[in-house]
């Protein structure tokens, strides 16, 4: 029993040994040219049979490496914390946004790359998938009168194209200034939601 619960810890941490190591090489070198001889090497494996084994396909290696990035980015938004306002909470979520592209950034390039090639190029669903907490959320704040009259579930949309503008361009420019666009972000989301 102790022998087979070793094992299982093992094969874990060499799944998210392998998990990093394509999150990595996406990010480096996009979806298409992340293969399994390329992650191998950055993982230190010997062989891509090690990846295969984990992995019954390049698809569930890549749905684990979107899941892995979302449980991430989920965990560190809800970290974030508000005032208890709807509006303090919008504020938050923001924020948490911005810090997490800050600080994972390869995490966030390769999410994007994979999502949209699983896609066929768009932003592979970015735009659309909170949209529902998000929409009750400002419904939430214009209920309560912290927001101006607007349909909440356009608004929603409005804030994550914004937000997912964002990460879209910071994959595609190293040296984007992430906190500088992260004040512009907080400010244009005032803007458009205050009372």
């Amino acid at each position: 029993m102790l022998m087979r619960a070793n094992l299982t810890v093992t094969e874990q941490a060499r799944r998210a040994q392998i998990v990093a190591a394509a999150i990595e090489t996406i990010a480096e070198l996009g979806h298409a040219r992340a293969s399994f001889a390329k992650i191998a090497e950055r993982a230190g494996l010997s062989s891509t049979g090690l990846i295969s084994y984990h992995f019954r396909s390049r698809g569930a290696l890549m749905a684990e490496v979107l899941g892995t990035v979302t449980a991430a980015f989920t965990e560190y938004v809800v970290a974030e914390e508000d005032d208890g306002t709807a509006a303090g909470a919008l504020r938050a979520f923001l924020l948490a946004n911005i810090g997490f592209m800050r600080d994972h950034r390869s995490q966030v390039v390769a999410m994007l790359r994979v999502a949209e090639a699983v896609s066929g190029g768009d932003d592979g669903g970015l735009a659309v998938r909170d949209r529902a907490a998000l929409a009750a959320l400002l419904a939430k704040g214009r209920d309560a009168g912290e927001f101006r009259a607007f349909d909440a579930d356009l608004m929603a949309g409005f804030v994550l194209s914004l937000r997912n503008g964002v990460i879209m361009r910071a994959a595609a420019e190293p040296g984007f200034d992430l906190d500088a666009c992260g004040r512009e972000l907080l400010a244009t989301v005032d803007l458009a939601t205050r009372p």
